[in-house]
């Protein structure tokens, strides 16, 4: 590999500072200085420091994290925070969201530098369920909260769209919170979904996406890695 690649993989250079940390004197190989950056290296046998901090290449990246509101899933800057700059890891910007959320929608985030990984969860083929509780602006009770759940399980019609959604389940746990299980994932679809019925989300949290729901514990703007069983988990 060769020298400047590995200083933008584990470190926040790019590679331009890094052939300038090179030229600085900054990187050392096995003690000793190194200035050229297509000096070819072994990550395994080899031991780079930079400003005297070992270096190591880092394997793939799983992580959960509870988004808060007001905080976009893009890789742009814009009006709003991004999910990445939550995460305080090297070279974050290349974890990508499996999943976007809205920018008012709280929850469950799974992010990852794998897109292998998150193609397997995100493809419509896989059918992988996704579990959101949203609270309602009408309340629905009785036959009107049967109809609705009947309306869900046979797929609904979005305003724009020729074809009815794909069955889902939608239970009430009270006149106003609903729970909504999906396993497609069109575009701002749980509010598109409501509004068909005649109501409107004004609350949306994403609970879980599979086998792996978001830690009771786990405040807003936190994340944490996700253990090798849940990563096998797709």
């Amino acid at each position: 590999m060769r020298l400047d690649r590995f200083l933008s993989e584990t470190t926040d250079l790019t590679r331009s500072l890094a052939k300038r940390a090179l030229k600085n004197g900054e990187v050392e190989i096995n003690g000793l200085p190194a200035k050229q950056p297509a000096l070819h290296i072994d990550p395994d046998s080899d031991r780079i420091t930079w400003q005297g901090e070992v270096l190591a290449l880092v394997g793939l990246r799983y992580l959960m994290l509870h988004k808060p509101a007001g905080v976009e899933c893009t890789a742009r800057r814009g009006l709003y925070p991004r999910a990445i700059d939550l995460i305080d890891l090297p070279n974050a910007d290349r974890l990508q969201p499996v999943g976007r959320l809205d920018v008012d929608t709280t929850g469950l985030l799974l992010m990852s530098d794998d897109g292998h990984w998150a193609h397997r969860i995100m493809s419509p083929k896989h059918l992988c369920a996704k579990v959101y509780l949203a609270t309602l602006a009408e309340p629905w009770e009785g036959e009107r909260a049967k109809s609705a759940i009947k309306e869900v399980a046979e797929g609904v019609l979005l305003d724009g769209e020729e074809d009815v959604t794909k069955p889902a389940i939608l239970e009430m746990l009270s006149p106003t919170q609903a729970k909504l299980t999906l396993t497609e994932g069109r575009y701002h679809q749980v509010k598109r979904m409501f509004a068909a019925l005649g109501n409107h989300v004004e609350q949306l949290h994403r609970h879980s996406i599979g086998a792996i729901v978001l830690d009771d514990d786990l405040p807003p703007g936190e994340w944490r890695e996700l253990s090798a069983e849940e990563v096998a988990l797709f």
